[in-house]
């Protein structure tokens, strides 16, 4: 056995292994079968190798798959990401133009906090008097859109009408009194004259009405009922021959502008409660000076600005103008106003600049009141109007402890005592000095209010006789 052993020589076999030849040597005695069995397995290895190397290539190929599938996604989302900061930035710029443009609501919001804050501050100190409900935030809404009231078309007979001081202003609704204005200024020729944009005229005028409260008689009714006066007497005493078109514009103006943000309470409350306005103007016509602060901030918005093509220098002519004729409506001013005018009317000139601004005054203080120059039905329910004004304001001076004038007292005053005194000594005198420079008034406008006063003096002596009737026996 072991010289068999020993005297083994090793067997070496050749295999082709991927067409190479591969030499086996065999160290020990090996069957046929164990030969056999052995190239069996390395058959197998050499498959299971292949397997291997197979799906290692398929999971390379999936994985490259994978990898492009993910850089498509990444690419896609940074293509958004630059999409959405592109909005973002758009986003950002029409914000910034939102807000120079004035819109700033929140601000807005803000500031009449503070100002609720600081006027109920100083009311508790029992310092300057901030509780009247004059609360002056102008009511600036920017307009970019075309202004949205519906245009109302006026028929000829309201277009002859318009002219005349028998004009019903109680049949019309604010959008129908918006469209008659803006047919005033066509009309008139100042929308041509003064290069006006039509769309800015319309947003002016709906500023113009936003910003008149609703107090029972300083309202946009009062001022549509003071512009149209005008229209009419520019009609009637035939102004477009003998003033220029710069003084149709600042006469039609003043009269839209003459009240704005009137807050129901007048001067003589004003300065006896010393509200802010009585403190910011000195107790100088504070109202009347509020109206014109409010009328040039209107105007200063570019989208409201029917001055905009307007030299500067012309501007500033109409500017002042307009305030002078506003502050003139301040019937502290009345008997000084009148008596100027008195002394030019004889001999007036309509070429001499002293004596044309001295009318125009005169013209807007007749327009201001001139309720009882319509006819009963249109004049009557003003007076109402007053009254109620009136008697707010006095029992609140009643409940401030501040003097209260007999003509507002409810207690003492009735319609036909306040307006008798008015017109026989305030209405009267100052028409019948314009009818001397306008002769055709006398019909339309002065006769009506001889009949008024006459009204008024019949309605007192029923009064009068009805007090006796029920008057206790002594």
């Amino acid at each position: 056995m072991g010289s068999s052993s020993s005297s083994y020589a090793p067997k070496t076999i050749y295999l082709d292994v991927d067409g190479k030849v591969q030499r086996v040597i065999f160290s020990r005695h090996c069957s046929p079968c164990d030969i056999k069995e052995l190239l069996c397995s390395s058959s197998n290895i050499a498959s299971n190798i292949n397997d291997f190397v197979f799906l290692s290539k398929e999971k390379e190929d999936m994985f490259q798959n994978v990898l492009s599938q993910v850089a498509e996604q990444f690419s896609r989302a940074f293509r958004i990401n630059e999409l959405k900061t592109e909005v973002t930035n758009r986003l950002a710029m029409l914000e910034k133009r939102v807000e120079l443009e004035g819109l700033k609501v929140v601000e807005i919001e803000k500031c009449k906090n503070d100002l609720k804050k600081l006027r109920d501050e100083m009311t508790s100190r029992g310092g300057v008097r901030m509780n009247c409900n004059c609360k002056y935030s102008l009511k600036l809404s920017p307009r970019r859109d075309v202004p949205s009231y519906p245009k109302y078309t006026l028929s000829q007979e309201t277009i002859e009408t318009l002219k005349k001081p028998t004009f019903d202003v109680w049949h019309w609704e604010h959008n129908e009194m918006l469209s008659c204005l803006e047919y005033m200024y066509h009309d008139l020729g100042l929308v041509k004259e003064f290069n006006m944009n039509p769309i800015t005229l319309k947003r002016w005028l709906l500023a113009i009405q936003e910003n008149y409260r609703d107090n029972p008689f300083h309202n946009f009714r009062h001022c549509f009922c003071v512009s149209q006066m005008m229209y009419g007497m520019i009609h009637l005493c035939n102004l477009q021959e003998r003033l220029t078109m710069t003084d149709m514009c600042i006469l039609m103006t003043a009269a839209v502008c003459h009240d704005l943000d009137h807050p129901g309470y007048n001067n003589t409350y004003q300065i006896n409660a010393r509200t802010e306005l009585a403190v910011r103007y000195n107790d100088i016509s504070p109202l009347e000076n509020h109206h014109c602060a409010v009328a040039f901030q209107i105007l200063s918005m570019p989208e409201c600005n029917i001055f905009a093509n307007v030299e500067p220098d012309s501007f500033k002519q109409i500017r002042q103008a307009i305030i002078t004729l506003i502050l003139a409506t301040d019937m502290a001013r009345h008997g000084e106003i009148l008596d100027s005018f008195k002394q030019k009317v004889d001999s007036f000139d309509f070429t001499n600049e002293e004596h044309v601004k001295c009318l125009k005054m005169v013209l807007i203080k007749c327009c201001d009141i001139s309720n009882e120059v319509r006819p009963t039905e249109v004049a009557e329910p003003w007076v109402d109007c007053l009254l109620e004004e009136y008697f707010m304001q006095s029992d609140r001076e009643k409940t401030e402890g501040l003097p209260v004038a007999p003509f507002m007292d409810r207690d003492k005053v009735t319609k036909p005592t306040a307006q008798i005194g008015f017109i026989k000594f305030v209405l009267i005198p100052m028409f019948e000095n314009v009818m001397k420079l306008f002769p055709q008034i006398e019909e339309i406008m002065v006769q009506p209010l001889r009949d008024s006063r006459d009204h008024y003096e019949e309605l007192k002596q029923i009064d009068d006789a009805m007090s006796e009737v029920t008057r206790p026996c002594m």
